[in-house]
């Protein structure tokens, strides 16, 4: 808020300080004459007779009482009870020696202790405690509150700042979380108290001048995840007042970091190690808190097997291989503390994905470690720690698909939820409790999940505005719903762990999903992005503060099941929000008109093709069409016609050796009976089986009616494959490759070729001779 607001709001709501600690003698130390009077007041309270006290021992101690009578008279305490609370307070000064302004937050914690032995006596009332308490809070500064256990912070805050300032500040309150989207439950009964005490805290009944730091300092102590949680709603209705720039963000992720259970077993030096790094690193938070257990077990094993290592710097390449063997023969459970974690799997060797994370945490360990100066470069972590290949050949693509009919069940849920499929907040029946989150919510994050394949933080860091139009023409007033029927749907991504921000589009359903939870979304208070450091509006983001991280696994994937009546696990695992993007991304590579590798990356928003291919996987339904067009069978084989001479056939002259099966050349036929084995039968060498289709044995075959034609199947290799298909050039090549073959007759191409020759060369000579 600005500071023109601030004086603005302050004028018309004025409150003062009750009282002027600068009108007081604020001496830490007794003078004699105070002391002398205190231990005459202290023996007429423990002796019998009247308590009224003399001239001279009124005025010795008028700087002390002063200020306590002007407090009480300010909260408006009563007679009885002053009375009480002045007499204990003098009982304190007179004991200890000193005035109650010398007095700091441990001493006014032990006098104001509801155990505290004064307390107990039947002549004390109850509420000098409280009256004691507001001394403390307005003179000695005391703002400790929660170290002296339950305290009523709603009339105590009455009575210091008045009826009507505290109102005021609770009812902006509790119209502010309204507006959020709370419940008017919570409003009137769970936050007043802890407004009450964070203006107690802050000293001041002005919503205007809580702090962020204020804020802090209470949710780190000890008062409950409740109490966070509600500091948290109030801090988000602060925001959205413009009193402080983003709420205040808490979360438990580093809840159980280090706890007992899983020191245990490690030596303390080790561990120091361990802790140094983890707050050194600058990795992922889940990242290094993953990192941070493996390195716990293997101190285990250090303990155990070798007990003379103690710090990172004494490793060796030996015991480096040594931890790699140990990590690839280990069993899942082993050298964990927790005996109640993975009780399914104990025993079962670990996976290759388990094994790699372990030795890449070692990796990452020890590089830094030698890249900071920590410990000397004995040997390089890269291959002292590397994945052994044998396991390496284990780990490839394997998207964990919905299968196909589940998936269908899926989207059917989610298209037609209705707001009875949703469970109540308190855990109440429907007629007594509301959905935690609005439907219109729940639908844009179902349509939102099952169609467009983001991951769960993309999900969760989704801003408004993100969804926009593309029309292909110019709309004309009125005709935006007609055109947007055939407009493209873009959504807007947020910067993701392994690249920038990207664009990416998607079905309409999607844009009109979130576009509905945007026309009735509450005024939300902006957040700080954790990965830009950018104030932004999230679309998610209801009472205050974005979805939780596990909400999608934990909350609305089991919703969606329930309603398709499916079962939460399947054979590849449960059915969590990042197999939908698996799913989605093999969907569209298997499609009739498929997105290609180099599609899916800029969908996906991956930064290497790589990471596309452990997403997208063609169906075996695909593969098999695909294998079946491609024609392997028939492209190796050709059909060749072959005439049958029946009459020799019948008559059994083919027993005796003559040709009955004449196989068409186009220029002539072969009688060889295996041609289909015949290495020239695409070159024909024209052997003693060719026979050309001019000479007269040819044309009587044609001739003769009672020849069969027939089909036959020859299997073809790639260089006649390559001669039908490319022509002159490849044939003359598949000729001069069997120039050297022997043909079924017996002599080769170049042998047959040589008696043409000779013959050709003969023959003129002998006609010179005749002529």
């Amino acid at each position: 808020m600005s500071t023109s607001s601030r004086s603005q709001y302050i004028a018309t709501h004025v409150w003062q300080w009750p009282v002027d600690l600068h009108a007081y003698d604020r001496t830490a130390h007794l003078r004699p004459a105070e002391q002398q009077a205190l231990d005459r007041v202290i023996q007429q309270f423990d002796g019998p007779g009247s308590h009224v006290w003399s001239p001279l021992t009124n005025e010795a101690l008028a700087r002390l009482v002063r200020p306590l009578y002007d407090v009480l008279a300010a909260i408006g305490a009563g007679e009885k009870t002053r009375g009480s609370a002045v007499s204990l307070l003098l009982r304190q000064m007179q004991a200890r020696h000193t005035s109650f302004w010398a007095w700091g937050p441990e001493e006014w914690s032990e006098i104001l202790c509801p155990s505290f032995q004064l307390f107990k006596q039947k002549h004390h009332s109850s509420h000098a405690r409280q009256d004691m308490l507001a001394i403390a809070y307005l003179l000695g500064g005391f703002t400790d509150l929660f170290s002296l256990g339950v305290i009523q912070a709603i009339p105590f805050a009455q009575k210091i700042f008045g009826q009507e300032a505290t109102e005021a500040a609770i009812q902006r309150i509790q119209a502010g979380v309204q507006e959020l989207g709370y419940g008017p439950t919570r409003a009137k009964y769970d936050l007043p108290g802890v407004v009450c005490t964070i203006l107690l805290h802050n000293r001041s009944p002005y919503l205007e001048d809580i702090t962020m730091e204020r804020l802090v300092q209470l949710t780190q102590g000890t008062k409950g995840a409740r109490f966070n949680r509600d500091v948290v709603a109030i801090s988000s209705v602060l925001a959205t007042r413009g009193i402080l720039p983003h709420p205040l963000v808490f979360t438990s992720q580093e809840e159980g970091l280090g706890n007992k259970g899983a020191w245990e077993g490690v030596e303390n030096e080790w561990l120091h190690w361990c802790q140094r790094w983890y707050d050194t690193s600058t990795l992922a938070p889940q990242t290094r808190k993953v990192a941070y257990y493996h390195l716990l077990k293997v101190g285990r094993w250090l303990k155990q097997k070798h007990p003379e290592i103690h710090t990172p710097e004494e490793w060796t390449r030996e015991l480096a291989a040594e931890w790699v063997a140990a990590v690839e023969r280990m069993k899942v459970g082993e050298w964990i503390q927790d005996e109640r974690s993975k009780q399914k799997e104990r025993g079962k060797p670990l996976s290759p994905r388990a094994i790699d994370k372990h030795l890449a945490a070692l990796r990452v360990f020890f590089r830094e470690c030698q890249e900071w100066g920590w410990i000397a470069r004995r040997f390089d972590p890269r291959r002292s720690f590397g994945t052994p290949r044998s396991v390496r050949a284990l780990i490839g693509p394997d998207p964990r698909i919905i299968a196909d009919d589940v998936w269908a069940k899926l989207l059917w849920a989610g298209l037609n939820l209705t707001s009875d499929d949703l469970p109540a907040a308190t855990g109440l029946p429907k007629a007594k409790g509301n959905p935690w989150y609005p439907l219109e919510m729940v639908r844009a994050m179902v349509v939102v999940w099952l169609f467009t394949g983001l991951r769960r933080d993309e999900f969760r860091r989704l801003r408004v505005g993100c969804v926009r139009w593309q029309h292909q023409d110019v709309p004309v007033p009125g005709t935006e719903d007609v055109l947007r029927k055939n407009a493209i749907c873009w959504l807007d991504v947020p910067i993701h762990k392994t690249g920038s921000a990207f664009t990416e589009a998607v079905d309409r359903v999607v844009g009109e999903a979130i576009e509905a939870w945007e026309r009735v979304r509450p005024v939300q208070p902006v957040s700080v992005d954790p990965k830009t450091a950018e104030v932004v509006h999230y679309v998610f983001s209801y009472r205050g503060k974005q979805i939780g991280l596990g909400y999608l696994n934990d909350s609305l994937i089991p919703l969606l099941c329930r309603k398709g009546g499916i079962p939460e696990r399947d054979a590849r695992g449960d059915i969590t929000s990042h197999r939908a993007r698996s799913t989605i991304a093999s969907q569209l590579y298997n499609a009739k008109e498929p997105l290609t590798l180099f599609d899916l990356q800029e969908w996906l928003g991956h930064r290497l093709l790589s990471s596309t291919q452990h997403y997208a996987k063609k169906s075996p339904t695909k593969i098999a069409k695909a294998y079946e067009k491609a024609g392997y069978f028939e492209r190796n084989m050709r059909m060749v016609e072959v005439l049958i001479d029946q009459d020799v056939v019948k008559s059994g002259r083919a027993s005796a050796g003559e040709a009955w099966r004449f196989y068409d050349l186009g220029h002539g036929y072969c009688l060889y009976d295996f041609f289909d084995q015949c290495p020239h039968r695409m070159a024909c060498a024209k052997c003693s089986f060719y026979r050309a289709k001019g000479s007269s044995q040819a044309q009587l075959l044609e001739g003769k009616a009672n020849l069969l034609h027939m089909l036959q199947e020859i299997p073809l290799n790639e260089e006649e494959r390559a001669a039908v298909e490319d022509g002159i050039v490849a044939m003359e090549r598949l000729c001069q490759q069997l120039a050297d073959v022997p043909t079924p007759a017996g002599p080769t191409p170049k042998q047959l070729g040589a008696e043409k020759q000779k013959m050709s060369t003969v023959i003129p000579v002998e006609r010179v001779r005749r002529k």
